[in-house]
């Protein structure tokens, strides 16, 4: 539904002097400073995770594409940290919500976006590393080369960021309400969407051509990728190979099925659905609580970073007692 006291377009409903207001957790007064503390702690404890990970990949001489990709995960989830979650802090702080400027509302929406985008299409890359494991693994060292996989990442980034841009030039160039109150901790897309001024379903258009372009044409590759995986593991007569393949996708599907999850649940819904204060609190898990759970299962369930782990922390050990 269009806002109220919505004003038509003119230079001050985009001016790019305009400011927001995030509203943030305005309503949870009594559970701010509990709130601040658990998520601060588990911010630190998210990028101590994924810096740990990063860095044992970096460490290691020879680096298998699983290894590869789960470094560059590893760096999208702590840019993606960086980009929410400090300014979600500061909402607990502030208790009449805190600013940000048009041009800063718009770069963090487009670093959000990307960076979601771009680690849909990672899990795409991995779910095909899988797929050869398992399915072609007499040519999967020849075709799951270094420069392939360099390239895969390069794809991954670019798709994300360009579709990223895309959305986020479309949103912002839509007439905003007079009051530019965000009911949200972050500029989310369904969010900053509410504030805009018309009554037509054409300001949905970008968001669910994004939707298609960054969640359901991803997921369809990574489904086709396990079905033709289930296929193959049919064929395997022996219990031992069957249970070693699909112990090695495990990790993978835990945490294709959080992020494709939420994303789900926050951008494809009917509008009618739309209530601030729960896509407050999916988001919230969304942004916090899965980006510490990847570097938890890949640590818990990836056998090669469990020997990276390993050596990093034995060279550590070594080092100390020289």
């Amino acid at each position: 539904m269009p806002c109220e006291s919505c004003m038509e377009r003119d230079n001050k409903s985009t001016d790019a002097t305009m400011e927001f207001l995030l509203l943030g957790f305005s309503e949870l007064l009594c559970l701010r400073v509990l709130l601040f503390l658990i998520f601060l702690i588990v911010h630190l404890v998210t990028l101590a995770g994924n810096v740990m990970i990063f860095m044992a990949v970096v460490m290691e001489t020879s680096r298998p594409p699983m290894l590869f990709f789960l470094c560059q995960l590893s760096v999208i989830e702590l840019c993606y940290t960086l980009v929410i979650v400090p300014k979600a802090l500061l909402s607990l702080i502030v208790v009449e919500g805190n600013t940000i400027s048009f041009i800063g509302c718009a770069a963090q929406m487009y670093l959000f976006v990307a960076l979601g985008g771009a680690e849909c299409f990672l899990l795409v890359a991995m779910s095909y590393d899988r797929y050869m494991a398992i399915c072609q693994p007499l040519h999967y060292v020849a075709v799951m080369s270094e420069g392939l996989c360099l390239r895969l990442a390069m794809a991954c980034c670019l798709g994300g960021f360009a579709v990223a841009l895309g959305l986020t030039v479309a949103v912002f160039r839509l007439p905003f309400c007079q009051s530019h109150r965000i009911n949200h901790f972050f500029c989310d897309v369904p969010a900053v969407l509410h504030l805009a001024c018309t009554q037509s379903y054409t300001r949905e258009l970008p968001l669910l051509a994004a939707c298609v372009l960054l969640l359901l044409l991803p997921f369809l590759l990574i489904l086709t990728s396990y079905v033709c995986i289930a296929a193959a593991l049919i064929h395997v007569t022996s219990s031992v190979g069957r249970c070693k393949a699909i112990s090695t996708c495990i990790s993978h599907l835990a945490i294709t099925l959080l992020h494709y999850g939420c994303a789900t649940f926050i951008y494809i819904r009917p509008k009618a659905s739309y209530s601030p204060a729960r896509d407050k609190m999916v988001s919230l898990v969304y942004t916090n609580i899965t980006p510490l759970l990847y570097p938890l299962i890949y640590s818990l369930r990836n056998k090669e970073i469990r020997g990276v782990l390993r050596k990093m922390f034995r060279r550590k050990k070594i080092a100390q007692l020289n």
